[in-house]
This record gives C-alpha cells, sequence and structure tokens, in this order.
C-alpha cells in the first residue's frame, strides 16, 4: 500500500507518533487510507452540506475497514462573484484545486481517494488532480438545489440576473425582483439548471467516475447519502483490485461523456474542463480538443430541454431517469462496455433502465434539435475555434450580421446595455477577458441577463471570455487566440461588420486579409497592473482552446 509510506517500518516511528496524535490506534494502521477531499464552505450553497455527504463516505469507508482522513480545497461561487474582479479568480481556482489534491494525496501517501465536489471549477479541479495521482478514486458529486417557486412557476438564480435588466428597464416592479430575490434559491445544492455545476456532475457519471444517479441526485435528496455511504464502501473495492483512473478515462469515455454533453445542451464550460481533465490522464494518449465536441455535437442530437435552454430543471432530469436514462437512449451511437467505478461496465448498469419520460429525455427519432446542444465555430475572427451554446438559440438568430459594439472589459458592455445604448441588430464585443487577457476568463452573466430581461433579442455577443452555464442567447465565447494574444478579436474596431453563421458554424470579421493584417500589426494591449496569484496564472495559462490549463 502507498501508505506503508508514513507508517511501516521502524523509521516510520516519528510519522506513526504524529498519526497516533490524530486518534489513530494499533489496527488503524493496517488499514488503507484513504484521502477524503470535501470543498465544503458555507459561502457556497452548493458546498453548505458537504459535511453530511462526507459522514456518510467515512462511514461506508469505515465499515469496508478503511481508515479516512478528510481535507478540504476551496470553492468559489460564481453566482457571488459574478460581474466585478472575483470572477477573475473562478477559473484560476481550478488549478488551486488540483494542486491542493495532488499536495495533500501526495504529501500523505493516500491510498484511495473520494472526491466530494459541487459547484463549477471544484468538480473538473479535484477530478484533475485524481487523474494526475491516478490512485483509485470515485468522485460524490454534491447535488443540485431544488428548484426556486415564484407565483406558481419554476425559477432559478438566473431568472434574478434576468429580473435585473427587467426592473432596470422598467418592465418589472420592486417588489417582483424582491420576490424573485426571496424565491429563487431556496437552500443547499449547486443552482438547479442544467448549468456548469450540474453539467459537470453529469458528465463525471458519464465518464464512469461516479455511481449511477448521482449526477441528478438533489442535494436534500435522503438517496443523496445513500450513494455518499455506497461510494464510501466502493473506494475499498477500488484499492483492492487496484482500478485507476486511467483505467476508466480512456478515449472512448471522453468521447461518451462529450456526446451527453451534446444530448443535454450542458454548459459550454465543458470545453474548457474535459480537455484539462483528459490532458492528466496518465499514460495515454488522448485527443480531446474542440474539434472532438465539433465532430460529436454534428451526430449526437439534442434530446433534453433544461433551463436555460427550456423549462425542465435537474429534478425532472432526474424524475425522467437521469444520466442512466439518457445513456440508455444514446446507446445505439456510443460505445456502452467500458468500465466504471462500480465495478460494472455502463452496458451493464444499463440493464434494469426502462421507464424513461420522453416528454424530458426525448428519443433520438424525435430530438429536441437534430445536433448537438455546443456547437464549435471557426472563420477569421476565431481561427482556433468558438463555442456557442446553439441549444439555447433562437431559429431567427442562427444567422446573424450586424456592426459591432466594442468593449475593452465586461464592465463597459453592462453599463452600455443598461444605459440603453445598444440597439437590435449589434454585435456586443467584450475583449481582453481571455484567460491572459482578464486574465481569468471572466463569465458573462450579467450581459446576457441583461439583455434578456430587458427583451432586447436580436443582439449577439461574442468574447473570448466565456459564459455562465445559464446563458441563453447568441452568446459566443473562448474566441481563440484571445486578444492578449494578438487575436483577430483585438483589431476589431466600432461599426466593423461581424457575421455569425451558426448552421454553418462560422464567425467572420467582414474586412479583408490585407486590413486584417494591417491592424493586427498595429494592435496596442491596455496595460494592468497584476500581482498575486493572477499575476502567476497570466504566465502559465495556456488559451480557451487548449482548456485554460498551465503551460
Amino acid at each position: 500500500m502507498k501508505s506503508d509510506n508514513i507508517k511501516k517500518g521502524f523509521k516510520r516511528a516519528p510519522h506513526r507518533s504524529l498519526l497516533r496524535a490524530c486518534g489513530l490506534k494499533d489496527d488503524d494502521f493496517k488499514k488503507p487510507f484513504i484521502g477524503i477531499a470535501n470543498s465544503f464552505t458555507d459561502i457556497v450553497p452548493g458546498h453548505i452540506h458537504l459535511r453530511k455527504i462526507a459522514g456518510a463516505v467515512k462511514e461506508g469507508v469505515s465499515e469496508k475497514g478503511g481508515h479516512s482522513f478528510e481535507f478540504n480545497t476551496m470553492a468559489i461561487c460564481d453566482g457571488i462573484a459574478m460581474n466585478h474582479e472575483g470572477m477573475k479568480y473562478s477559473l484560476p481556482s481550478r488549478e488551486i484545486i488540483a494542486a491542493t489534491v495532488e499536495s495533500v494525496s501526495k504529501g500523505h501517501s493516500f491510498d484511495g481517494l473520494v472526491l466530494i465536489p459541487s459547484c463549477d471549477k471544484v468538480v473538473p479541479g479535484m477530478l484533475m488532480g485524481a487523474a494526475r495521482l491516478d490512485i483509485p478514486t470515485i468522485v460524490v458529486t454534491g447535488g443540485a438545489m431544488v428548484p426556486g417557486n415564484y407565483n406558481g412557476k419554476n425559477v432559478d438564480l438566473i431568472s434574478v440576473y434576468e429580473a435585473v435588466g427587467s426592473f432596470s428597464s422598467g418592465l418589472i416592479s420592486k417588489e417582483e425582483l424582491d420576490g424573485l430575490e426571496r424565491h429563487a434559491c431556496p437552500g443547499e445544492g449547486s443552482c438547479s439548471g442544467l448549468f456548469t455545476a450540474n453539467t459537470m456532475a453529469c458528465l463525471v457519471e458519464s465518464l464512469g467516475m461516479s455511481l449511477p444517479y448521482c449526477g441528478t441526485t438533489l442535494a436534500v435528496d435522503k438517496k443523496k447519502i445513500e450513494i455518499a455511504l455506497e461510494s464510501g464502501k466502493t473506494i475499498m473495492d477500488l484499492i483492492k483490485n487496484q482500478i485507476l483512473p486511467s483505467n476508466i478515462l480512456n478515449q472512448e469515455a471522453f468521447n461518451n461523456s462529450i456526446a451527453v454533453d451534446m444530448a443535454l445542451g450542458g454548459s459550454t464550460n465543458t470545453t474548457l474542463h474535459i480537455p484539462a481533465i483528459a490532458s492528466e490522464v496518465k499514460n495515454s494518449n488522448l485527443k480531446v480538443d474542440l474539434n472532438l465536441f465539433d465532430k460529436i455535437s454534428r451526430v449526437i442530437p439534442h434530446i433534453c430541454s433544461i433551463s436555460p435552454a427550456g423549462k425542465d430543471t435537474i429534478l425532472d432530469l432526474h424524475n425522467a431517469g437521469g444520466i442512466p436514462a439518457v445513456l440508455k437512449t444514446l446507446s445505439p451511437k456510443i460505445i456502452t462496455n467500458l468500465s466504471t467505478v462500480n465495478g460494472k461496465t455502463i452496458e451493464e448498469n444499463l440493464i434494469n433502465v426502462k421507464d424513461i419520460d420522453r416528454t424530458v429525455i426525448r428519443s433520438l427519432d424525435a430530438p429536441v434539435h437534430k445536433e448537438g446542444g455546443i456547437s464549435i465555430l471557426k472563420g477569421n475572427l476565431a481561427p482556433n475555434g468558438s463555442v456557442i451554446k446553439q441549444a439555447a438559440v433562437d431559429e431567427d438568430m442562427l444567422l446573424h450580421k450586424g456592426p459591432a459594439k466594442v468593449f475593452n472589459c465586461e464592465e463597459e458592455a453592462v453599463d452600455s446595455i443598461l444605459n440603453e445604448q445598444i440597439e437590435e441588430g449589434h454585435v456586443i464585443v467584450i475583449r481582453y477577458e481571455g484567460p491572459k487577457g482578464g486574465p481569468g476568463m471572466r463569465e458573462m452573466l450579467n450581459p446576457t441577463s441583461a439583455l434578456s430581461g430587458m427583451s432586447i433579442k436580436k443582439v449577439a455577443i461574442i468574447t473570448d471570455g466565456r459564459f455562465s452555464g445559464g446563458t441563453r442567447g447568441p452568446c459566443i465565447g473562448h474566441i481563440s487566440p484571445e486578444a492578449m494574444e494578438d487575436g483577430p478579436i483585438a483589431t476589431i474596431k466600432e461599426g466593423d461588420i461581424i457575421t455569425i453563421d451558426i448552421k454553418n458554424r462560422t464567425l467572420n470579421l467582414e474586412i479583408s486579409e490585407e486590413e486584417l493584417k494591417k491592424r493586427t500589426a498595429e494592435i496596442n494591449h491596455p496595460k494592468k497592473e497584476l500581482s498575486g496569484w493572477l499575476n502567476v496564472y497570466q504566465k502559465l495559462v495556456t488559451s480557451a482552446d487548449k482548456g485554460a490549463i498551465f503551460k
């Protein structure tokens, strides 16, 4: 066992002495040591209940003869960090989380890991760390929040963001805004729509790294505790049989997860996180990039209409059969003879999946859209690619051509929108918000929600930043190369015509090649004074089309 490094032999007497100070007895030194990475914090709704989940995991580990050690990672609430400097720290936190899992596990020679993440960057960050370590690992995602209800309608965090725009333009009263604020987020769990946190929870299950139904079981559901208990037992089996992340996270598993992403119409942030996880897998020649997302999105239909693209919630998806039902529906188009953490193949896990609610999870013959939920656009404005949630775009905006309104940061764009300086037909350009340019690649939920709340519909947004999983409409992010790396987005001038053709997957600036070259040579980047972690991050981070991983 790896833990023998800190507990076996006379030379480890000092180590055992310290472990005895933590409460270990003689018999405990014979047991496998299990690290439990818990991202509990009491400022993030998706994480406030994770101590209960960790307690159930510990009970399961103990029942199967292991000894567990709980440690914490950080967690940032994207909703609270949104639209101010705090959002610059959200994506960078993924790298800190991965490094924390790696550092604590290596420093203490754990034999196995149970990961307990919930929100956006924590799920991929923990899994990146585990893939880097390649020791037996299982994931217990924290679960979604119960949908809010206001005036008889399902509401969530995005409802409140959009209401801010509605209130600012006089479409709703202060009382209505206050009512939404008080009812949209009723308690523990990650926000109830198919935003990044819940998308990633679903994809972790589809990868085979968590037990069936874990991804859609709500935070308050007693079955979440049962899954946590069973996961604590399962990690002991994984150690016994030495089943490693690299045995599960193969090319076909990543293909399947992207297929599920396309079927669900999930968050565009997966195009950052799935490649980042794949980049950490040991001894592999995985090819997981934007081209793979593009290829799979052309053949896997969008079969679920979940908020923000539709009215259904994660609870509706769970009640319809959850991820096993989605996998069963996709089974003619995916590989199901793949290992999962419970010792069964995906195919074996699907044997008893029968009652699928086809009003929520449609059949392949009657999809919501014929193509997948995410589309990859390229062109002279995004030579290395850009990303859009096409499943959340109205038909009449799949082709849009209009003049550019150019902003060098998110705040400038939001002020312009709220001051009613944006007109129908405009293409809002928000640049210098990429991984390096931000730095930190902020989410642009405020401008998109403001537009929606103000009922400004025929406007597109393009950015080298990214969009919240709660975004809907013609919002194109991850434009690569980014402005700070002299990407074409840095050359756009006020009034330039931009053409967005989602069906043909193109994004173009309507100027000549000669003019583009001339402007590129004249780029003058705005200067930003940086210090601390963001200064380090900017120097190490790669572009969005590479998953914004470190060099």
